[in-house]
Protein backbone atom coordinates (compact mmCIF):
# COMPACT_ATOMS: atom_id res chain seq x y z
CA UNK A 1 0.00 0.00 0.00
CA UNK A 2 2.86 2.40 0.73
CA UNK A 3 4.23 2.00 -2.81
CA UNK A 4 0.77 2.55 -4.28
CA UNK A 5 0.34 5.67 -2.17
CA UNK A 6 3.68 7.04 -3.47
CA UNK A 7 2.62 6.45 -7.08
CA UNK A 8 -0.69 8.20 -6.50
CA UNK A 9 1.03 11.07 -4.69
CA UNK A 10 3.15 11.61 -7.81
CA UNK A 11 0.00 11.63 -9.97
CA UNK A 12 -1.72 14.12 -7.68
CA UNK A 13 1.33 16.38 -7.63
CA UNK A 14 0.86 16.98 -11.35
CA UNK A 15 -2.61 18.41 -10.78
CA UNK A 16 -2.93 22.21 -10.62
CA UNK A 17 -5.38 21.86 -7.71
CA UNK A 18 -5.38 19.98 -4.43
CA UNK A 19 -6.89 16.49 -4.22
CA UNK A 20 -6.71 13.96 -1.42
CA UNK A 21 -7.74 10.31 -1.65
CA UNK A 22 -8.80 7.71 0.83
CA UNK A 23 -9.37 4.04 -0.05
CA UNK A 24 -9.57 0.84 1.96
CA UNK A 25 -6.18 0.52 3.56
CA UNK A 26 -4.54 3.65 2.17
CA UNK A 27 -4.55 7.37 1.51
CA UNK A 28 -2.67 9.89 -0.61
CA UNK A 29 -2.48 13.62 -1.09
CA UNK A 30 -2.63 16.49 1.37
CA UNK A 31 -5.25 16.03 4.09
CA UNK A 32 -6.25 19.71 3.80
CA UNK A 33 -6.78 19.60 0.02
CA UNK A 34 -9.93 21.43 -1.18
CA UNK A 35 -11.23 18.27 -2.91
CA UNK A 36 -11.41 14.85 -1.28
CA UNK A 37 -12.37 11.49 -2.75
CA UNK A 38 -13.34 8.68 -0.39
CA UNK A 39 -13.28 5.35 -2.23
CA UNK A 40 -15.00 2.19 -1.08
CA UNK A 41 -12.96 -0.02 -3.46
CA UNK A 42 -9.66 0.07 -5.35
CA UNK A 43 -11.17 -0.04 -8.86
CA UNK A 44 -11.66 3.75 -9.19
CA UNK A 45 -7.91 4.26 -8.72
CA UNK A 46 -7.35 2.94 -12.24
CA UNK A 47 -9.93 5.35 -13.64
CA UNK A 48 -8.22 8.20 -11.82
CA UNK A 49 -4.88 7.24 -13.37
CA UNK A 50 -6.48 7.08 -16.84
CA UNK A 51 -8.34 10.41 -16.45
CA UNK A 52 -11.70 8.65 -16.89
CA UNK A 53 -13.76 11.29 -15.13
CA UNK A 54 -17.01 9.90 -16.53
CA UNK A 55 -16.41 6.56 -14.82
CA UNK A 56 -15.49 8.32 -11.60
CA UNK A 57 -18.75 10.26 -11.88
CA UNK A 58 -20.69 7.05 -12.44
CA UNK A 59 -19.08 5.53 -9.35
CA UNK A 60 -20.13 8.62 -7.36
CA UNK A 61 -23.74 8.33 -8.55
CA UNK A 62 -23.78 4.64 -7.60
CA UNK A 63 -22.37 5.37 -4.15
CA UNK A 64 -19.03 3.62 -4.76
CA UNK A 65 -17.16 6.78 -3.81
CA UNK A 66 -17.91 10.11 -2.15
CA UNK A 67 -16.76 13.54 -3.29
CA UNK A 68 -16.20 16.33 -0.79
CA UNK A 69 -15.46 19.94 -1.65
CA UNK A 70 -16.96 22.92 -3.44
CA UNK A 71 -18.11 22.01 -6.94
CA UNK A 72 -16.00 24.67 -8.73
CA UNK A 73 -12.93 23.08 -7.09
CA UNK A 74 -14.16 19.60 -7.99
CA UNK A 75 -14.57 20.68 -11.62
CA UNK A 76 -11.05 22.13 -11.67
CA UNK A 77 -9.77 18.68 -10.69
CA UNK A 78 -12.00 17.05 -13.32
CA UNK A 79 -10.69 19.39 -16.02
CA UNK A 80 -7.09 18.57 -15.14
CA UNK A 81 -7.82 14.84 -15.23
CA UNK A 82 -9.80 14.99 -18.48
CA UNK A 83 -7.21 17.01 -20.41
CA UNK A 84 -8.87 17.85 -23.73
CA UNK A 85 -12.04 15.71 -23.99
CA UNK A 86 -12.72 17.04 -27.50
CA UNK A 87 -9.49 15.55 -28.83
CA UNK A 88 -9.97 12.47 -26.66
CA UNK A 89 -13.51 12.02 -27.97
CA UNK A 90 -14.21 8.78 -29.82
CA UNK A 91 -14.46 8.88 -33.59
CA UNK A 92 -16.82 6.51 -35.35
CA UNK A 93 -14.74 3.73 -36.86
CA UNK A 94 -17.43 2.38 -39.20
CA UNK A 95 -18.62 3.98 -42.46
CA UNK A 96 -20.60 7.20 -42.24
CA UNK A 97 -23.69 5.65 -43.81
CA UNK A 98 -23.80 3.02 -41.05
CA UNK A 99 -23.52 5.71 -38.38
CA UNK A 100 -26.37 7.56 -40.09
CA UNK A 101 -28.72 4.58 -40.12
CA UNK A 102 -27.82 3.61 -36.57
CA UNK A 103 -28.80 7.10 -35.43
CA UNK A 104 -32.07 6.89 -37.34
CA UNK A 105 -32.87 3.56 -35.68
CA UNK A 106 -32.07 4.98 -32.24
CA UNK A 107 -34.44 7.91 -32.78
CA UNK A 108 -37.77 6.48 -33.81
CA UNK A 109 -40.80 8.11 -32.18
CA UNK A 110 -41.40 5.65 -29.34
CA UNK A 111 -37.74 5.60 -28.29
CA UNK A 112 -37.49 9.40 -28.43
CA UNK A 113 -40.59 9.74 -26.25
CA UNK A 114 -39.17 7.34 -23.66
CA UNK A 115 -35.79 9.11 -23.64
CA UNK A 116 -37.34 12.55 -23.22
CA UNK A 117 -39.52 11.34 -20.35
CA UNK A 118 -36.51 9.71 -18.67
CA UNK A 119 -35.07 13.20 -18.24
CA UNK A 120 -37.93 15.69 -18.07
CA UNK A 121 -40.41 13.64 -16.05
CA UNK A 122 -38.08 13.09 -13.08
CA UNK A 123 -40.13 15.47 -10.89
CA UNK A 124 -41.44 18.94 -11.73
CA UNK A 125 -40.83 20.22 -8.21
CA UNK A 126 -37.23 19.00 -8.34
CA UNK A 127 -36.54 21.17 -11.39
CA UNK A 128 -38.42 23.99 -9.71
CA UNK A 129 -35.86 24.01 -6.89
CA UNK A 130 -33.08 25.33 -9.11
CA UNK A 131 -34.66 26.84 -12.24
CA UNK A 132 -35.98 30.41 -12.40
CA UNK A 133 -39.66 31.10 -11.52
CA UNK A 134 -40.71 30.58 -15.18
CA UNK A 135 -38.86 27.22 -15.25
CA UNK A 136 -36.93 28.09 -18.39
CA UNK A 137 -34.64 25.10 -18.86
CA UNK A 138 -32.26 26.49 -21.48
CA UNK A 139 -29.42 29.00 -21.79
CA UNK A 140 -30.19 32.43 -20.31
CA UNK A 141 -29.04 35.73 -21.84
CA UNK A 142 -27.11 37.93 -19.38
CA UNK A 143 -27.22 41.59 -20.32
CA UNK A 144 -24.09 43.61 -19.62
CA UNK A 145 -25.38 45.16 -16.39
CA UNK A 146 -26.19 41.74 -14.93
CA UNK A 147 -22.84 40.28 -16.00
CA UNK A 148 -21.05 42.91 -13.90
CA UNK A 149 -23.50 43.08 -10.99
CA UNK A 150 -23.03 41.52 -7.58
CA UNK A 151 -25.83 40.37 -5.31
CA UNK A 152 -28.68 37.95 -5.71
CA UNK A 153 -27.72 35.36 -8.34
CA UNK A 154 -31.27 33.95 -8.41
CA UNK A 155 -32.68 37.38 -9.30
CA UNK A 156 -30.01 37.82 -12.00
CA UNK A 157 -30.90 34.42 -13.45
CA UNK A 158 -34.61 35.32 -13.56
CA UNK A 159 -33.83 38.58 -15.39
CA UNK A 160 -31.46 36.80 -17.77
CA UNK A 161 -34.09 34.20 -18.66
CA UNK A 162 -36.64 36.93 -19.38
CA UNK A 163 -34.01 38.66 -21.51
CA UNK A 164 -33.48 35.40 -23.44
CA UNK A 165 -37.21 34.93 -24.03
CA UNK A 166 -37.47 38.47 -25.32
CA UNK A 167 -34.36 38.07 -27.48
CA UNK A 168 -35.95 35.05 -29.19
CA UNK A 169 -39.21 36.93 -29.74
CA UNK A 170 -37.45 39.97 -31.17
CA UNK A 171 -35.23 37.90 -33.45
CA UNK A 172 -38.38 36.27 -34.80
CA UNK A 173 -40.08 39.67 -35.22
CA UNK A 174 -43.16 38.42 -33.41
CA UNK A 175 -46.30 40.54 -33.82
CA UNK A 176 -49.94 40.29 -32.72
CA UNK A 177 -52.02 37.73 -34.61
CA UNK A 178 -49.12 35.67 -35.95
CA UNK A 179 -49.29 31.88 -35.68
CA UNK A 180 -46.34 30.88 -33.50
CA UNK A 181 -45.11 27.32 -32.91
CA UNK A 182 -42.79 26.36 -30.01
CA UNK A 183 -41.24 22.93 -30.60
CA UNK A 184 -40.16 21.39 -27.29
CA UNK A 185 -42.00 23.99 -25.24
CA UNK A 186 -40.86 22.69 -21.85
CA UNK A 187 -42.71 24.24 -18.92
CA UNK A 188 -44.15 26.93 -21.16
CA UNK A 189 -41.87 29.90 -20.48
CA UNK A 190 -41.44 31.03 -24.10
CA UNK A 191 -44.91 29.93 -25.18
CA UNK A 192 -46.69 32.06 -22.56
CA UNK A 193 -44.22 34.95 -22.87
CA UNK A 194 -44.84 35.19 -26.61
CA UNK A 195 -48.62 35.15 -26.14
CA UNK A 196 -48.73 37.62 -23.26
CA UNK A 197 -46.05 40.06 -24.44
CA UNK A 198 -46.37 39.82 -28.22
CA UNK A 199 -50.01 38.86 -28.80
CA UNK A 200 -49.37 35.80 -30.97
CA UNK A 201 -51.56 32.73 -31.40
CA UNK A 202 -49.24 30.22 -29.77
CA UNK A 203 -48.99 26.43 -30.04
CA UNK A 204 -46.48 24.36 -28.09
CA UNK A 205 -45.59 20.69 -28.27
CA UNK A 206 -43.70 18.39 -25.89
CA UNK A 207 -43.10 14.69 -25.32
CA UNK A 208 -43.10 15.13 -21.53
CA UNK A 209 -46.37 14.22 -19.83
CA UNK A 210 -45.43 16.30 -16.78
CA UNK A 211 -44.68 19.40 -18.84
CA UNK A 212 -47.85 18.97 -20.90
CA UNK A 213 -50.00 18.90 -17.76
CA UNK A 214 -48.12 21.79 -16.14
CA UNK A 215 -48.48 24.14 -19.11
CA UNK A 216 -52.15 23.37 -19.60
CA UNK A 217 -52.78 24.29 -15.96
CA UNK A 218 -50.99 27.61 -16.54
CA UNK A 219 -53.02 28.28 -19.69
CA UNK A 220 -56.26 27.92 -17.74
CA UNK A 221 -54.99 29.87 -14.72
CA UNK A 222 -54.02 32.83 -16.94
CA UNK A 223 -57.17 32.76 -19.05
CA UNK A 224 -55.26 32.03 -22.25
CA UNK A 225 -57.35 29.11 -23.51
CA UNK A 226 -58.17 29.85 -27.16
CA UNK A 227 -54.97 31.86 -27.65
CA UNK A 228 -52.47 29.26 -26.42
CA UNK A 229 -52.48 25.48 -26.89
CA UNK A 230 -50.10 22.83 -25.57
CA UNK A 231 -50.04 19.39 -27.18
CA UNK A 232 -48.40 16.10 -26.19
CA UNK A 233 -46.95 15.45 -29.63
CA UNK A 234 -43.80 14.53 -31.56
CA UNK A 235 -42.63 17.18 -34.01
CA UNK A 236 -43.00 14.60 -36.78
CA UNK A 237 -46.71 14.33 -35.97
CA UNK A 238 -47.51 17.96 -36.81
CA UNK A 239 -49.44 18.44 -40.08
CA UNK A 240 -46.94 19.98 -42.50
CA UNK A 241 -49.28 22.54 -44.02
CA UNK A 242 -46.92 25.51 -44.05
CA UNK A 243 -49.27 27.50 -41.85
CA UNK A 244 -47.01 28.93 -39.13
CA UNK A 245 -45.62 32.46 -39.39
CA UNK A 246 -42.89 31.84 -36.81
CA UNK A 247 -41.28 28.76 -35.25
CA UNK A 248 -38.94 28.45 -32.26
CA UNK A 249 -37.10 25.30 -31.23
CA UNK A 250 -35.26 25.93 -27.96
CA UNK A 251 -33.04 23.25 -26.45
CA UNK A 252 -34.83 20.47 -28.32
CA UNK A 253 -32.84 19.52 -31.41
CA UNK A 254 -30.11 17.89 -29.27
CA UNK A 255 -32.58 15.02 -28.90
CA UNK A 256 -33.24 14.64 -32.64
CA UNK A 257 -30.19 12.53 -33.53
CA UNK A 258 -27.61 13.00 -36.29
CA UNK A 259 -29.43 10.68 -38.66
CA UNK A 260 -32.68 12.62 -38.29
CA UNK A 261 -31.36 16.18 -38.66
CA UNK A 262 -32.13 16.50 -42.37
CA UNK A 263 -35.67 15.30 -41.78
CA UNK A 264 -36.04 17.59 -38.77
CA UNK A 265 -35.16 20.72 -40.72
CA UNK A 266 -37.29 19.61 -43.69
CA UNK A 267 -40.21 19.33 -41.30
CA UNK A 268 -39.56 22.86 -40.02
CA UNK A 269 -39.49 24.12 -43.59
CA UNK A 270 -42.82 22.43 -44.35
CA UNK A 271 -44.42 23.82 -41.18
CA UNK A 272 -43.37 27.39 -42.01
CA UNK A 273 -45.28 29.62 -44.40
CA UNK A 274 -43.31 31.19 -47.28
CA UNK A 275 -41.45 34.20 -45.93
CA UNK A 276 -41.71 33.00 -42.33
CA UNK A 277 -38.88 32.79 -39.78
CA UNK A 278 -37.56 29.97 -37.60
CA UNK A 279 -35.09 30.15 -34.72
CA UNK A 280 -33.19 27.00 -33.69
CA UNK A 281 -31.44 27.32 -30.31
CA UNK A 282 -29.35 24.37 -29.19
CA UNK A 283 -26.11 22.86 -27.95
CA UNK A 284 -23.46 22.00 -30.53
CA UNK A 285 -20.23 20.02 -30.31
CA UNK A 286 -16.89 21.73 -29.85
CA UNK A 287 -15.15 19.31 -32.25
CA UNK A 288 -15.78 18.61 -35.91
CA UNK A 289 -15.35 14.84 -35.88
CA UNK A 290 -15.76 13.31 -32.43
CA UNK A 291 -19.03 11.54 -31.72
CA UNK A 292 -19.07 12.66 -28.10
CA UNK A 293 -16.80 14.12 -25.45
CA UNK A 294 -14.03 11.81 -24.33
CA UNK A 295 -12.71 10.97 -20.85
CA UNK A 296 -16.04 9.16 -20.34
CA UNK A 297 -17.95 12.45 -20.09
CA UNK A 298 -20.29 11.67 -22.98
CA UNK A 299 -20.98 8.21 -21.59
CA UNK A 300 -21.94 9.70 -18.20
CA UNK A 301 -24.47 12.07 -19.80
CA UNK A 302 -25.90 9.26 -21.93
CA UNK A 303 -26.36 6.94 -18.98
CA UNK A 304 -27.57 9.27 -16.24
CA UNK A 305 -29.02 12.43 -17.83
CA UNK A 306 -29.87 12.51 -21.55
CA UNK A 307 -30.13 9.05 -23.12
CA UNK A 308 -30.10 9.37 -26.88
CA UNK A 309 -28.64 12.88 -26.93
CA UNK A 310 -26.40 13.48 -29.96
CA UNK A 311 -24.44 16.63 -30.71
CA UNK A 312 -22.92 17.83 -33.97
CA UNK A 313 -20.74 20.81 -34.86
CA UNK A 314 -22.58 23.98 -35.85
CA UNK A 315 -21.20 23.64 -39.40
CA UNK A 316 -23.10 20.35 -39.74
CA UNK A 317 -26.26 22.03 -38.44
CA UNK A 318 -25.92 24.78 -41.05
CA UNK A 319 -25.52 22.18 -43.81
CA UNK A 320 -28.66 20.30 -42.75
CA UNK A 321 -30.58 23.55 -42.50
CA UNK A 322 -29.53 24.58 -46.02
CA UNK A 323 -30.40 21.17 -47.51
CA UNK A 324 -33.92 21.59 -46.17
CA UNK A 325 -34.47 24.74 -48.22
CA UNK A 326 -34.15 27.17 -45.31
CA UNK A 327 -31.91 30.23 -45.63
CA UNK A 328 -29.57 30.93 -42.70
CA UNK A 329 -29.87 34.61 -41.77
CA UNK A 330 -28.13 35.07 -38.44
CA UNK A 331 -25.97 33.02 -36.05
CA UNK A 332 -25.10 33.90 -32.45
CA UNK A 333 -22.94 31.85 -30.08
CA UNK A 334 -24.16 32.12 -26.47
CA UNK A 335 -21.54 29.76 -25.02
CA UNK A 336 -20.39 32.01 -22.11
CA UNK A 337 -24.02 32.73 -21.24
CA UNK A 338 -24.70 29.01 -20.85
CA UNK A 339 -21.68 28.56 -18.59
CA UNK A 340 -23.05 31.24 -16.28
CA UNK A 341 -26.58 29.82 -16.48
CA UNK A 342 -25.37 26.38 -15.48
CA UNK A 343 -23.32 27.70 -12.58
CA UNK A 344 -26.42 29.56 -11.37
CA UNK A 345 -28.47 26.34 -11.59
CA UNK A 346 -25.70 24.42 -9.83
CA UNK A 347 -25.50 26.92 -6.98
CA UNK A 348 -29.29 26.88 -6.59
CA UNK A 349 -29.35 23.07 -6.39
CA UNK A 350 -26.52 23.10 -3.83
CA UNK A 351 -28.67 25.34 -1.62
CA UNK A 352 -31.56 22.87 -1.84
CA UNK A 353 -29.90 19.46 -1.47
CA UNK A 354 -32.09 18.16 1.40
CA UNK A 355 -35.28 19.13 -0.45
CA UNK A 356 -33.94 17.63 -3.69
CA UNK A 357 -33.22 14.31 -1.98
CA UNK A 358 -36.72 14.28 -0.50
CA UNK A 359 -38.27 14.80 -3.95
CA UNK A 360 -36.15 12.32 -5.92
CA UNK A 361 -33.31 10.06 -4.73
CA UNK A 362 -29.71 10.29 -3.63
CA UNK A 363 -28.56 8.88 -6.99
CA UNK A 364 -30.56 11.48 -8.95
CA UNK A 365 -29.21 14.34 -6.85
CA UNK A 366 -25.64 13.10 -7.26
CA UNK A 367 -26.08 12.78 -11.04
CA UNK A 368 -27.47 16.32 -11.39
CA UNK A 369 -24.81 17.84 -9.14
CA UNK A 370 -22.13 16.55 -11.51
CA UNK A 371 -24.18 17.21 -14.65
CA UNK A 372 -24.83 20.90 -13.93
CA UNK A 373 -21.33 21.76 -12.73
CA UNK A 374 -19.68 19.56 -15.35
CA UNK A 375 -21.70 21.15 -18.15
CA UNK A 376 -20.76 24.60 -16.87
CA UNK A 377 -17.12 23.52 -17.11
CA UNK A 378 -17.61 22.27 -20.69
CA UNK A 379 -19.06 25.58 -21.85
CA UNK A 380 -16.37 27.57 -20.01
CA UNK A 381 -13.63 25.60 -21.77
CA UNK A 382 -15.26 25.67 -25.22
CA UNK A 383 -15.76 21.92 -25.30
CA UNK A 384 -19.43 22.63 -26.06
CA UNK A 385 -21.15 25.62 -27.65
CA UNK A 386 -24.68 27.04 -27.78
CA UNK A 387 -25.94 28.59 -31.03
CA UNK A 388 -29.05 30.48 -31.97
CA UNK A 389 -29.57 30.12 -35.72
CA UNK A 390 -32.21 32.30 -37.35
CA UNK A 391 -33.45 31.16 -40.77
CA UNK A 392 -36.25 31.83 -43.23
CA UNK A 393 -38.29 29.97 -45.77
CA UNK A 394 -37.74 32.24 -48.79
CA UNK A 395 -40.24 33.38 -51.45
CA UNK A 396 -42.65 35.26 -49.26
CA UNK A 397 -44.46 38.49 -50.21
CA UNK A 398 -42.62 41.41 -51.81
CA UNK A 399 -40.56 43.08 -49.09
CA UNK A 400 -40.65 46.75 -48.01
CA UNK A 401 -37.95 47.70 -50.51
CA UNK A 402 -39.89 46.10 -53.38
CA UNK A 403 -37.22 43.46 -54.00
CA UNK A 404 -38.14 40.32 -55.87
CA UNK A 405 -36.75 36.83 -55.63
CA UNK A 406 -35.96 35.05 -52.35
CA UNK A 407 -38.04 37.24 -50.06
CA UNK A 408 -38.82 36.81 -46.36
CA UNK A 409 -39.88 38.76 -43.27
CA UNK A 410 -36.32 39.45 -42.14
CA UNK A 411 -35.18 43.09 -42.28
CA UNK A 412 -31.49 42.14 -42.79
CA UNK A 413 -30.36 44.37 -39.94
CA UNK A 414 -30.31 44.15 -36.14
CA UNK A 415 -31.70 47.60 -35.38
CA UNK A 416 -34.85 46.24 -33.73
CA UNK A 417 -32.98 43.89 -31.39
CA UNK A 418 -32.15 46.67 -28.92
CA UNK A 419 -34.35 47.40 -25.95
CA UNK A 420 -35.83 45.39 -23.11
CA UNK A 421 -38.83 43.12 -22.65
CA UNK A 422 -41.90 44.11 -24.59
CA UNK A 423 -45.49 44.52 -23.45
CA UNK A 424 -48.64 44.19 -25.52
CA UNK A 425 -51.22 46.90 -25.05
CA UNK A 426 -54.53 46.80 -26.86
CA UNK A 427 -53.28 43.95 -29.06
CA UNK A 428 -50.13 45.85 -30.10
CA UNK A 429 -46.56 45.47 -29.01
CA UNK A 430 -45.52 48.56 -27.04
Amino acid sequence: MAALARLIDARLAALPCGLSLEWPGGRAGAAAAPVRLRLRALRPLAWLAQGQVGRLGDAYVRGELDIEGELPDVMAVAAALAGDPVRRGARWAWPGWLQHWRSRWLHHRQRDAAQVRFHYDVCDDFFGLWLDPLRVYSCAYYLLADRAADGDEAARLARAQQAKLDLVCRKLRLAPGQRFLDIGAGWGGLLLWAAEHYGVQATGITLSANQHAHVNRLIDQRGLRGRVAMQLLDYRGLPADGGYDRIASIGMFEHVGRGQLDGYFRQLERLLRPGGLVLNHGITAGGLDNDQLGAGMGDFIEQHIFPGGELVHVSRVAQCLARSGLELLDAENLRPHYARTLWAWSAALERQLPAARALTSEATVRAYRLYLAGSALCFERGWLALYQLLAARPDGPRDAAGLRGARCDYAFDRSDLSGGPATVTGGRRA
